[in-house]
């Protein structure tokens, strides 16, 4: 056979999963296995809820970047689901026809160009939904920088199983990583604003995205319609007018007993001014204000953040702010400096830019192929 257990080395010390037990709070139907390093034998089962749960031998505080709250997302089912897409109905059949299936390998993380590495927690789901045996040790967390070249995981254990995860796992890990890499830079950047990303997410993805820009060091934006009242342009336009749009808020959270963030769109000074009248003569929930393409582009590719600015005197610090339009990684930086609390950014996660990862059996061989392609 061509598979060797010989399979190249490992520049830094790997580390494991901590075996914890605690008591804490687990966002809502959030379901997954994990297995602990030292325990072969041991599946835990792990079901997240909105009540507090004591789990015995793993603790989600163990995480190093906790996945955003979710009501209803499934994130076992997602694992499953892109699992069974792969495998089809009859399974890996150039596995079952050139691996043994009780051949056992090591095959190492290898990142092939620089960036942030996000989706390691979500790797080990994956890995332990294929076949709870396999060993999976990382000299990385999420969140932290990799270099091209860097060998920075790996997993032990049956070569078929390893190579039938191979392709979901880092097909996740990629995208969560170049989201991941590019909140960095734009967080960075936005100082002493925060990033947001927005809802402009892969269908069905939405939980990881916005997990992946926690990693990098964003905050999150609303999961969803329903954490926050978000009154935007269609909305306003339907009400006829922001102060009736916020009227019509205010009453529908008095009369159902309920407590949400609200924030308002405004797209022009007038509105922003409308819109601190109405907060001044009537008790509101309004809670952000919104000032949606005040960036202008210039033809010199600058940008003029002159009617921004001039939002944000306006409100005054009675509300937080947050700029949206025209926001990139070159004009970030600029905003960043009008004064506004966030910046939100749908390019984080609707115009991904994957981060190259492998997983090779024969390193030595993915290196050498990577030097003459420039990839390692």
């Amino acid at each position: 056979m061509a598979l060797t257990c010989k399979l190249g080395f490992l520049p830094q010390p790997f580390h494991t999963t901590k075996n914890l037990t605690t008591t804490t709070k687990f966002p809502p139907t959030l379901r997954f296995s994990l297995k602990l390093q030292g325990q072969p034998k041991l599946r835990s089962v792990v079901k997240m809820s909105a009540t507090e749960v004591t789990i015995p031998t793993i603790s989600y505080d163990s995480f190093t970047v906790k996945p955003p709250l979710h009501p209803t997302y499934d994130l076992k089912g997602i694992i499953k689901l892109a699992l069974a897409e792969d495998a089809g109905d009859l399974g890996d059949v150039t596995c079952l026809a050139t691996i043994p299936f009780d051949m056992e390998v090591e095959a190492y993380f290898l990142a092939k160009e620089d960036g942030v590495v996000a989706g390691i927690a979500l790797a080990e789901m994956i890995f332990n939904e294929v076949d709870p045996s396999l060993k999976v040790e990382w000299s990385k967390n999420d969140g932290d920088f990799v270099h091209k070249g860097l060998q920075f995981g790996k997993v032990h254990g049956r070569a078929h199983n390893i190579v039938v995860a191979e392709r979901v796992v880092l097909n996740f890990m990629q995208r969560m990583s170049g989201i991941a890499t590019l909140t960095k830079a734009m967080a960075n950047a936005a100082s002493p604003a925060y990033i947001l990303e927005t809802r402009k997410t892969a269908p069905c993805l939405r939980l990881l995205d916005k997990w992946a820009v926690l990693i990098g060091g964003g905050r999150n934006h609303r999961m969803g319609l329903f954490d926050m009242v978000m009154i935007k342009d269609n909305h306003i336009s339907t009400a006829g007018g922001v102060t009736n749009a916020l009227k019509a808020v205010d009453l529908y959270l008095e009369k159902n007993s309920l407590q949400l963030e609200v924030e308002v769109e405004t797209r022009t000074l007038e509105e922003v001014e409308e819109v601190l009248r109405y907060a001044s003569q009537t008790k509101t929930s309004l809670t952000r204000i919104m000032l949606d393409n005040m960036v202008v582009p210039l033809p010199n590719g600058d940008v003029d953040i002159s009617m921004l600015k001039e939002a944000v005197r306006l409100v005054n610090g009675r509300f937080e702010t947050e700029a949206s339009g025209n926001v990139t990684i070159d004009t970030v930086h600029q905003i960043g400096q009008s004064g506004v609390t966030y910046i939100s950014s749908g390019s984080l996660t609707h115009s991904v830019k994957a981060l190259d990862i492998s997983l090779k059996i024969d390193t030595e061989l993915a290196l050498k192929v990577g030097r003459r392609t420039g990839r390692a």
